[in-house]
């Protein structure tokens, strides 16, 4: 099973729940997906830690060969080529690698070559297979890190826990693309609370089963839960605000291998997801 952990803000505890989930799971794949900052690794400290490149084809062009036809230029619809004293000259960071530029060209001017946009890292933690995509900095599109840390999971079984970027854009529709459940953490306050609406209404978009967990709350947030039951998401976990809690946090600790009764709860939450996704596919054979 695939559980995609979003938010829609920063700050919320996204990747505290992530690294929790996957640390009590013991037997799991934690994926960092949030590839601008990926920081589920400073608490996990994998181990064994190898790393691979990440490359998307870049269009070259062959002087010799081309005529100035511009097709390629024509082509190209999200403006990533130019023609420029009588050839054609490609803005990397626009070019979406679709490879159309490449099949148009008539005389076979244009072939690709690799460009690094970042790395993905692989290590243990305790039975915890950690994965992180880090995206270089400057690069526009996170999407391609981020479906190769998918790809790393493609053949595994068990449980994978993906930490998701912040928000509600492209980067995250592609972290959740798998996911079999989504577990939105959501801030009790009106600025959490309206980034919580805009994520949830992408994941009932994407026809994702998800629940919630409230982090920090330290009083019942009317607003927030009026919205839950009127929209039907479960409220899974309630988390109270800590000071020792955020101490270890700070401190780079992973809550649940150091506080017997953290690890209760997220164990409990853990029990959750997996009856409320078993509940899910159910309800849809039925249907």
């Amino acid at each position: 099973m695939t559980v995609a952990v979003l938010s829609g803000k920063g700050g919320t505890g996204k990747t505290f729940v992530s690294v929790n989930l996957a640390a009590v799971a013991k037997d799991a794949v934690y994926l960092d997906c949030d590839v601008e900052e990926p920081n589920g690794r400073l608490f996990l400290k994998p181990e064994q830690v190898t790393s691979s490149p990440v490359t998307v084809p870049l269009p070259a062009f062959d002087g010799e060969k081309c005529t100035g036809c511009r097709k390629c230029v024509e082509f190209c619809r999200f403006n990533a080529l130019v023609f420029v004293k009588n050839r054609p000259m490609v803005f990397p960071e626009v070019c979406h690698s679709c490879g159309g530029c490449a099949l148009v060209c008539p005389v076979h001017a244009v072939t690709e070559t690799p460009r690094l946009v970042g790395t993905v890292e692989e290590g243990l933690s305790g039975g915890v297979r950690v994965v992180t995509g880090i995206l270089n900095p400057g690069e526009v599109s996170a999407v391609p890190v981020i479906k190769n840390v998918l790809q790393k999971v493609a053949q595994d079984s068990g449980l994978a826990i993906v930490d998701c970027p912040p928000g509600s854009g492209c980067s995250v529709m592609e972290s959740v693309s798998r996911a079999d459940y989504c577990l939105l953490v959501a801030e009790p306050t009106a600025f959490g609370l309206h980034n919580f609406k805009m994520v949830h209404r992408l994941v009932r978009l994407l026809h994702k089963p998800c629940g919630v967990v409230i982090n920090k709350a330290s009083g019942e947030y009317s607003p927030l839960e009026q919205f839950c039951a009127e929209t039907n998401t479960p409220v899974l976990l309630r988390i109270p605000y800590s000071t020792e809690l955020a101490a270890r946090t700070a401190a780079g600790e992973v809550a649940v291998r150091r506080d017997a009764a953290i690890a209760g709860t997220f164990r409990g939450l853990l029990n959750e997801i997996r009856k409320e996704a078993c509940d899910e596919k159910t309800a849809d054979s039925e249907r």
